[in-house]
């Protein structure tokens, strides 16, 4: 499975972004995607994941502000990045895991930049 990425650049803080990630190559449904990012000198940690019900989770920080959404017959995520915050800058990564043995796929990764 390949996993392509969008959506990122720069952005101004209260502003708002979205982020999209398509998986192609593969006839089975995408169970999870998760959205991870890492910022500058720091480990990737986990933003928001959805679950193939529809089930989300977010990471603290980002409650309230960001929101995740599926797509099953684009087999598309997207991620709506709202009130961003000069802290949000990172490269965003999206992972998708897929098929019956639930394998992982990972995307290149876009640049969020949020300005002050």
């Amino acid at each position: 499975v390949q996993l392509q990425a969008s959506g990122g650049g720069l952005g101004q803080a209260g502003g708002s972004l979205r982020l999209s990630c398509a998986a192609s190559g593969t006839i089975f449904r995408i169970n999870t995607w998760n959205w991870h990012r890492q910022a500058p000198g720091k480990q990737r940690e986990l933003v928001a994941g959805i679950t193939s019900a529809g089930s989300t989770n977010y990471e603290d920080s980002v409650k309230g502000r960001f929101t995740i959404s599926r797509d099953n017959a684009k087999n598309t995520v997207y991620l709506q990045m709202d009130s961003l915050k000069p802290e949000d800058t990172a490269v965003y990564y999206c992972c998708a895991n897929w098929g019956p043995s639930n394998y992982e796929s990972w995307g290149q990764g876009t640049l969020v930049t949020v300005s002050s």
